[in-house]
């Protein structure tokens, strides 16, 4: 069985060499909209493959990273970086072009390393995330699945050459999540007696 979880975050960019002088020279914005598509070969003792209250956690604060910042390709001009660093609190560098394509990948490959390294505790049996959807318009979105997201091909995604900004940090529910997920912290998720 599948469920579907839907989180909304406003985010501005430049995507380098694409064809679009206006995406690829000017920073811009766009409401996103992510579907995680969690899946599992059974239920748990509350009957849901994955308790959607669980995704309010990490999983959340890892999307809302990107809320109300703007995202940065770290093969970018150093002298963008630098500036873009210095008048926004808010922001996220990633060692891929942030198009919509590269954050579906992305948020596959950080959500599947926190759901690998979370142990279940109440009854979920294999859950894994089947797919990611990223909505950068109305019209248009990017999905990934486990073939894209650890697929060389269209670029490594490396997590830990993702670097969040010390605001965004500053306001996740634990400071070092992203630190302890790279250095392979087991998380347990509460038990319900």
């Amino acid at each position: 069985m599948i469920i579907r979880k839907l989180y909304k975050f406003e985010n501005a960019h430049i995507v380098r060499k694409c064809t679009s002088r206006r995406c690829s020279r000017s920073i811009h914005g766009h409401s996103y909209k992510v579907e995680l598509f969690f899946t599992a070969p059974s239920l748990d003792r509350g009957e849901m493959v994955y308790d959607f209250g669980l995704t309010k956690g990490m999983i959340k604060d890892f999307i809302d990273a990107f809320d109300h910042a703007i995202t940065l390709w770290s093969s970018d001009d150093p002298e963008y970086l630098r500036d873009m660093k210095k008048w926004s609190e808010r922001w996220v560098e990633l060692p891929v072009n942030p198009s919509a394509e590269q954050f579906a990948r992305t948020f596959f490959l950080l959500i599947d390393r926190v759901l690998k390294q979370t142990d279940m505790v109440n009854g979920e049996s294999d859950v894994t995330l089947d797919s990611v959807i990223v909505h950068e318009t109305d019209t248009g979105y990017a999905k990934a699945d486990r073939s894209d997201a650890y697929n060389e091909e269209m670029g490594t995604t490396d997590l830990s050459k993702i670097i969040f900004s010390d605001q965004v940090k500053a306001e996740w529910k634990n400071p070092k999540m992203f630190e302890e997920l790279l250095d392979g912290k087991r998380f347990v998720n509460p038990f319900v007696a």
